[in-house]
């Protein structure tokens, strides 16, 4: 695949019966100097139409830095990173010829592990990574673009592990991998728990993270030249609306047919979106209009069973994602609860204001929850280091060379005790000479020593 530009999964439909679809779909973090996708596809299916990539974009300006200007972030105050983002790293990989791409990503655990999404780093389970991934750590500074900052914390990632079930295609429940790193984050940098409910349909959430930015906001998103540098840590807020096997779509989404589900072969039942609804500054109150989710589904399942979506946003904190914000943390009270995995667009026809996928208003943004990933998490944490493995292997060897001695030494004593009891019967007899009692006896005596 092109690694050009990946980050974040856009999907566009035109508006339609919902019996078929064509789309379009693909990944892409964004490139270190601009922004763009890795890669994408195509498709139809009946009568839709959609088009997603892997790519936070408010309702006003998260960033006033146009390429190539990096000089400073800027944007709205709104959105500018809270003292509990400092775990929240910005993500560089480097492919080589394939150019430099940035990602984001969240510390958990001990400190040694990065949670991000996998296509940052992978174009499926079993391909080839990046050359080398590190990770920079934000440290204070809003106008400062933290992967290029000077006298700030970089740390070098030892391991990847990509979850197995990862396909390498746009939505995929399964878009998680986790980063070792080669020393643990500093001790300022929060470790972030894991939030493992049930369902996050309808739960409020923070979501962050160092993707391409909008000199204007969700009016046009990241198009028209509008679209800013990405690398400025920014944060906002959403709900997750719905997951695609949500009881509500009986199967819509999720059922195979010809061996795929709606957008392919990779497990969606638990990918999460949430749209991008418009904030009216003079109503105080979002617009009906943009209220993707709601449009969508009533649609596919009817206005009743969708009367909940009808939620219009949560105010002038709402954010949607971007490339370049793709593996970022989204938040339920503090704890990690998703990973920005793609953007997804129906179209003009669902509420988007623009054509095309470019971030705005209307538009989906898709995320991987942490709950359906626990033991992967887990387990993958549990990893040792190569250096650790070196010390485990020596140690395993020096307890197997005490373990064999041990063996031998109990032989020994084994055969001693069995001769020594032979030597006693033997002195036991009446018929032997006191100097073949002795003999015995010596024998007996040079074992023990």
């Amino acid at each position: 695949m092109n690694k050009s530009v990946l980050l974040v999964a856009i999907a566009v439909f035109a508006t339609a019966p919902a019996s078929a679809l064509t789309y379009i779909t693909g990944n892409q973090p964004a490139a270190e100097n601009s922004f763009g996708q890795r890669f994408a596809t195509s498709g139809v299916k009946g009568d839709f139409r959609w088009t997603a990539m892997n790519t936070i974009i408010g309702q006003t300006a998260t960033s006033n830095a146009l390429p190539p200007d990096n000089a400073i972030g800027g944007g709205d105050a709104l959105y500018r990173p809270t003292a509990d983002k400092n775990g929240t790293v910005a993500l560089l990989m480097d492919y080589g010829a394939g150019g430099r791409f940035v990602c984001s990503g969240s510390v958990i655990g001990n400190g040694m592990s990065i949670a991000t999404a996998a296509h940052c780093v992978s174009d499926g389970f079993g391909t080839p990574g990046p050359l080398t991934t590190t990770a920079y750590f934000f440290k204070g500074d809003p106008d400062e673009r933290t992967p290029l900052q000077t006298g700030g914390t970089a740390i070098r990632v030892s391991r990847t592990i990509v979850n197995p079930g990862y396909t390498g295609e746009v939505i995929d429940q399964n878009d998680i991998a986790i980063l070792r790193l080669e020393t643990a984050a500093p001790s300022w940098a929060p470790r972030y728990d894991l939030h493992t409910p049930t369902s996050l349909t309808g739960v409020q959430f923070n979501v962050a993270g160092y993707g391409r930015r909008s000199a204007v906001g969700g009016a046009v998103g990241t198009a028209g030249g509008a679209g800013a540098q990405t690398g400025y840590l920014r944060e906002g807020d959403n709900i997750y609306d719905y997951a695609f096997g949500d009881a509500v779509f009986d199967g819509f989404w999720t059922d195979i047919i010809g061996g795929e589900n709606f957008f392919g072969t990779a497990r969606i039942d638990k990918s999460y979106v949430s749209d991008f609804d418009r904030f009216n500054a003079v109503t105080g109150m979002g617009v009906a209009a943009q209220s993707q989710s709601y449009r969508l589904c009533a649609v596919i399942s009817g206005p009743a069973a969708c009367a909940p979506f009808i939620n219009n946003g949560v105010g002038a904190r709402e954010v949607g994602i971007s490339g370049g914000d793709s593996g970022g943390p989204g938040f339920v009270n503090g704890k990690l609860a998703s990973i920005n995995s793609y953007g997804l667009s129906f179209g003009v026809g669902f509420g988007d204001v623009l054509t095309g996928l470019n971030s705005s208003w209307g538009e989906f943004g898709g995320y991987v929850p942490v709950y359906i990933h626990t033991d992967f998490i887990n387990a993958a944490m549990a990893v040792p280091e190569p250096s650790t493995w070196a010390m485990l292997i020596a140690g395993f060897g020096l307890t197997g060379a005490a373990m064999r001695r041990q063996r031998r030494v109990t032989a020994t004593r084994a055969s001693f005790q069995l001769r020594r009891v032979r030597a006693m019967k033997a002195l036991a007899r009446p018929n032997r000479s006191p100097a073949s009692r002795g003999g015995s006896l010596r024998h007996a005596e040079s074992v023990m020593d």
